[in-house]
């Protein structure tokens, strides 16, 4: 098996303020893996280092280790090919990588969507959110309106960057009150502040919050403090978080999960501990959204996924989007594999 890899660089049509810092512009690595019989799976390492941690420089450093793994690996399915690399390098975002694109190649082989691999009934579309990116209060009352005439049915806020009461409340007087408002802390707040600012926001009706802090055991004591449903997200990457039981929904990424095979895993011990679970981008690319939007399609077909923050590639200035929500929902690819073009 041949591993290439290549950078790419997107820029967003405009800067997204988050409580973690600006993001402008994400650098990714797309991986491709051609096998003997010629065909090419592709997939893509989105890490995002203010987020998880990860550098761009140590996510190519992994790839490149695996490379003579996958090379002499005659005769491995992909679940043990991507054991193999993860005995050389356990990283996630790396294995991701390769997890996309064996998937990718096993879909262009048999002719089928990775969703119809994973599952017999998967949903023709998943329900994703819009996501608000405008930190003044007319901007994010704009955007907002805007999200219900395209369809959405639910939008999401950034907060914990300053005059958050005023762009919730903004954004709740444009979309009207039947629209579900998700809010989205990136763990700015310590535990008494957290339950202050959701008591005072709570009025504007909140689906959720997400992330207001970071760590189970914050998590678990914002929880017992508030009436509106909590959310992990960073938290979800501790040892134990995922059957822990402490948030009402967890936010599943496909490259903090390793992969698809790794998110379908995580959202198997979500459901279990009696907790919800969604997909997110991480402002990832083309590849990396298709996975999320093929697997939140095969989980879907086991029970009901809640809004998925899948609609990111719209904040993208220089490429074109290939998954675009329409009514608030992006459809399942039907091409084989991903069923997207490489980029």
């Amino acid at each position: 098996m041949r591993l290439e890899l290549e950078r790419r660089s997107l820029r967003l049509a405009q800067p997204l303020q988050t409580s973690y810092g600006e993001v402008s512009e994400r650098e990714l690595l797309v991986v491709s893996l051609t096998g003997e019989d010629g065909v090419t799976g592709y997939g893509e390492a989105a890490p995002l280092e203010p987020y998880d941690g990860v550098s761009l420089q140590r996510a190519q450093a992994a790839l490149e280790r695996y490379a003579p793994v996958l090379a002499c690996a005659h005769g491995l399915n992909g679940a043990q090919l991507v054991d193999a690399c993860r005995r050389v390098d356990d990283l996630s975002p790396a294995l991701a990588a390769i997890d996309l694109a064996l998937w990718d190649r096993a879909g262009r082989i048999s002719g089928k969507p990775i969703a119809s691999l994973i599952t017999d009934t998967p949903e023709p579309t998943v329900p994703v959110n819009a996501t608000i990116s405008a930190i003044d209060r007319s901007g994010a009352a704009e955007e907002a309106a805007a999200a219900v005439v395209d369809g959405f049915e639910c939008v999401k806020v950034k907060v914990g960057l300053g005059d958050d009461a005023g762009r919730v409340a903004s954004v709740r007087a444009a979309a009207g009150p039947e629209i579900a408002l998700r809010l989205d802390a990136n763990g700015a707040w310590g535990v008494d502040e957290a339950v202050r600012t959701i008591e005072a926001l709570a009025p504007a009706g909140l689906e959720l919050v997400e992330e207001p802090v970071h760590g189970l055991q914050n998590v678990r004591k914002v929880r017992e403090r508030v009436a509106v449903r909590v959310a992990i997200d960073e938290t979800a990457a501790e040892h134990g978080a995922l059957g822990a039981g402490v948030a009402d929904a967890v936010c599943l990424k496909i490259s903090r999960c390793g992969g698809i095979g790794g998110l379908i895993a995580a959202a198997t011990l979500v459901r279990a501990s009696g907790a919800e679970a969604y997909i997110s981008s991480t402002l990832d690319g083309p590849f990396g959204v298709a996975a999320g939007v093929h697997a939140a399609a095969a989980l879907a077909s086991r029970g009901p996924v809640p809004h998925c923050g899948l609609a990111t590639l719209a904040l993208f200035a220089d490429i074109e989007n290939p998954l675009r929500a329409l009514g608030g929902r992006i459809a399942v690819p039907s091409g084989p594999g991903l069923g997207v073009a490489p980029y």
